[in-house]
């Protein structure tokens, strides 16, 4: 009987002995440490973020239409101008030499109109005498029909010197027309934003209009020109708010509104944007032309909605954290218990969202999430079923780190 009592004696000991070594030299458990965030109510602000330029609602680009030298300017960067005021004059020389020629030309024709009258009276004498010779069977009626030729050759003669009177009268009043074109005015009040010539400089006019001045109406009302991706083009709408944030102005935001979608798309490397035009009010003067805006068009605003953290939705727990974790009953409708899932991805990819609860430091359970309202990217407006599993101040897992908080791992589903 000793000796089954001490065979078990140290049967027991050396049980408890492998045990502990075991424990002590094993592999340690691992050890989770989760972030959380908590459900919340509030308001969710949906939106589209985009780049776009600043410009002038109305910008006219002043050119001439006439080639030549330029003599003088009268104004300059940022200069206000007023409707019809002088802003540059081209060298009229070669215009007012032009002018002499055109006017020497239609003196030209006129004396030649002068010579064509006296021949056409002349002839028409001629044919009425020989009209009246005829008759009394003086000459031969060659002779009569011949005088007829003469004068139609000599009304013919008029006609011509006539048409060439107004053909040297069109060119005089062109070169007249091309003199006053040396004097560049403007054709709108405004501002000048831009002067592309000097004094000196020669600008040519032959193929297409060069732009010497590019003047803004009014630099009060601005635009901004942004191109936005066909996968959002369909949710802007005109009249919808916008904000704009510009990297000169880092504290200030601009209110602005959507003016017009335009039809026409811009494919770029295969990607392809639409134009969106936005107003917006610069009365203070602060927004100048070509400034890059950051743009963000609220699509929908939603307020007093239950919302859950986007990063959430992402969540992949731990795959060893969800196999050794006990298994726990619903406590309420909708909580899952935690299942044993292959890789850590918490689920395969056809599975529907789930987001995972977190009580007292560890993984309490996922609920699935069947549909989802308005989001901000950070917060996402809870709809569906999953209302009713899912109360405000409950925290959700949005990432792990393994030991310690400090060393972050991927608890992210990408």
């Amino acid at each position: 009987m000793k000796k089954k009592t001490k065979l078990l004696f140290l049967t027991m000991t050396f049980a408890v002995a492998a045990y502990g070594g075991f424990r002590y030299f094993g592999p340690a458990e691992a050890s989770y440490v989760y972030r959380t965030q908590p459900v919340t109510r509030g308001s969710i602000t949906s939106s589209i973020s985009a780049t776009g330029k600043v410009n002038a609602v109305e910008m006219v680009a002043v050119g001439t239409q006439v080639s030549g030298t330029i003599k003088e300017i009268y104004v300059d960067f940022n200069s206000p101008v007023a409707k019809g005021q002088l802003l540059a004059l081209l060298d009229p020389d070669v215009l007012l030499s032009r002018i002499e020629e055109s006017k020497a030309s239609l003196a030209v024709a006129q004396a030649g109109v002068a010579k064509a009258r006296a021949e056409t009276l002349n002839a028409q004498r001629s044919d009425t005498r020989n009209r009246e010779l005829w008759q009394r069977k003086l000459i031969a009626k060659s002779d009569m029909e011949s005088a007829e030729t003469q004068l139609m050759v000599a009304r013919a003669g008029l006609a011509e010197a006539n048409s060439r009177v107004v053909q040297a009268q069109e060119s005089l009043r062109q070169a007249e027309t091309n003199l006053k074109y040396t004097k560049i005015t403007s054709p709108i009040d405004g501002v000048v934003v831009s002067r592309q010539v000097d004094v000196g400089q020669t600008v040519a006019a032959s193929l297409q209009t060069p732009t010497l001045f590019s003047i803004a109406k009014d630099l009060t009302r601005m635009q901004v020109e942004a191109n936005i991706d066909e996968a959002d083009i369909g949710r802007i709408k005109e009249g919808q708010r916008a904000i704009c944030k510009f990297d000169a102005w880092p504290q200030d935001s601009f209110e602005a509104v959507v003016a017009q979608k335009r039809l026409s798309p811009e494919t770029v490397s295969n990607v392809v944007t639409y134009v969106v035009i936005l107003k917006i009010d610069n009365e203070e003067g602060k927004l100048m032309p070509g400034m890059t805006a950051n743009i963000s068009v609220v699509t929908e605003q939603r307020d007093d909605v239950l919302k859950i953290p986007a990063a959430a939705l992402r969540f992949a727990p731990p795959p060893d954290a969800v196999a050794g974790a006990p298994k726990r009953a619903a406590t309420q409708s909708g909580i899952l218990p935690i299942p044993q899932r292959r890789g850590g991805r918490g689920g395969d990819k056809d599975d529907k969202q789930v987001v995972w609860l977190v009580e007292d430091g560890r993984l309490a359970g996922s609920i699935v999430v069947d549909e989802t309202g308005a989001s901000d990217r950070a917060w996402v407006e809870l709809r569906g079923d999953a209302l009713s599993s899912i109360r405000e101040g409950q925290e959700l897992a949005v990432a792990f780190s393994k030991e310690t908080p400090g060393s972050a791992l991927a608890g992210i589903r990408q």
